[in-house]
């Protein structure tokens, strides 16, 4: 079973936290520290709420003014580069309770805390931390954001992206601007053509985030920088990833896949009608491209999962997006694993199978899972 995500903060990690804070607390006591971050709830905390316990203990460590505290994040980081810690496993993310201690004490500093996020995020993630910043001083921090699309640092540059996500993952939405993503076009205009494809894909992930709620902005968008340059290309078509699955036919179109009349699909069948947990789930259909010509296809399907109440969850598997040949007829064949794993539980009862050509979800099946305790 996979590690768990929350254990990133590990016991090597406090440790080296531990030697950081030593450098610039003179009456830092290590072992106090390790019993406060190793207390009675440290299992039950989940990834969030152990960075948010790192980032108050640590900051209980540290000088009373928040200027001074800023400058000993500082040294600790430039100890943690010294020493080696910053090889730690997906360190981009281990370290990022050091954000969030200006984050959480630093929201009235606004520029002490601007100026830290600028410097920091190179080292670790910045793009949770700035969220409450937009949302108190939006004029003033987009403005800001702005200026680190021309930053010569792509940390710095992904960060101006990434952190104005409307709907980040794990951060805060930003509600004001999945209501109206106007004020952060231009900053993506400003990073469309970025160097760094680190940065591209912060571009298009925020749009694909924008498309939830305003899809007209991101079809305009896709329309406009469409065939300008490879990079745009594909930070068009990564962004309109969501409107793709969802069938939006002007996207479709946009894109050349072929018109629903164009595609049958024919002999969807299972394998086994009930499977036990650790087992797969085999299907087959096949797929004729009707067209005297070749025609792009989308191909997916979807499993609608039982949950803990007895109501279903759907997530979508992509198969393939090529083109087909006129009058060709193909057989596909997949397994979907159902072993056990730590992101997700199974539940027994009745499961969905269906089969998605260009977004439109044509045809299903149900079976049975059975739970092997």
């Amino acid at each position: 079973m996979a590690d768990l995500f929350k254990n990133l903060f590990s016991e090597e990690l406090i440790s080296h936290t531990a030697q950081a804070l030593q450098e610039v607390n003179c009456t830092f006591e290590k072992a106090q520290f390790q019993k406060q971050i190793f207390d009675i709830h440290w299992e039950e905390k989940e990834f969030k709420e152990r960075m948010h316990h790192i980032a108050d203990v640590v900051r209980s460590n540290l000088s009373d003014d928040f200027k001074d505290v800023v400058q000993e994040l500082y040294i600790m980081i430039a100890y943690f580069k010294s020493s080696g810690a910053d090889k730690v496993k997906f360190s981009e993310l281990a370290f990022v309770f050091i954000p969030d201690i200006i984050e959480k004490f630093g929201i009235n500093d606004f520029n002490i805390s601007v100026e830290a996020f600028e410097k920091i995020t190179p080292f670790t993630t910045c793009e949770f931390a700035v969220r409450p910043f937009i949302i108190k001083y939006q004029d003033k921090m987009l403005n800001k954001v702005q200026e680190w699309t021309k930053h010569e640092n792509e940390h710095v540059r992904r960060l101006a992206s990434e952190g104005s996500r409307p709907r980040l993952p794990w951060g805060m939405a930003l509600a004001p601007l999945k209501q109206n993503p106007k004020p952060i076009m231009s900053i993506l205009e400003a990073l469309k053509n970025d160097s760094s494809e680190y940065v591209r894909k912060s571009v298009a992930n925020n749009l694909n985030d924008i498309s939830k709620d305003n899809p007209e902005t991101v079809i305009e968008i896709a329309k406009a920088w469409i065939g300008k340059t490879k990079e745009t290309d594909w930070i068009v078509k990564h962004a309109c990833r969501t409107l793709l699955k969802a069938g939006n036919s002007e996207v479709l179109q946009l894109f050349g896949f072929a018109p629903p009349h164009k595609i049958e699909l024919n002999d969807l069948t299972l394998k086994n009608e009930s499977i036990k947990t650790g087992d797969e789930l085999e299907f087959s259909f096949l797929l004729t491209n009707v067209s005297s010509k070749s025609e792009k296809v989308r191909l997916e399907y979807a499993i609608y999962y039982m949950k803990k109440n007895g109501s279903q969850s759907k997530k979508v598997y992509k198969i393939s997006e090529k083109d087909y040949a006129a009058k060709s007829v193909t057989k596909i064949t997949r397994k979907q694993s159902f072993k056990k794993v730590s992101t997700r539980k199974f539940y027994a009862g009745e499961h969905i199978l269906s089969v998605i050509i260009n977004g439109k979800e044509i045809e299903e099946r149900t079976f049975e899972l059975i739970e092997v305790v």
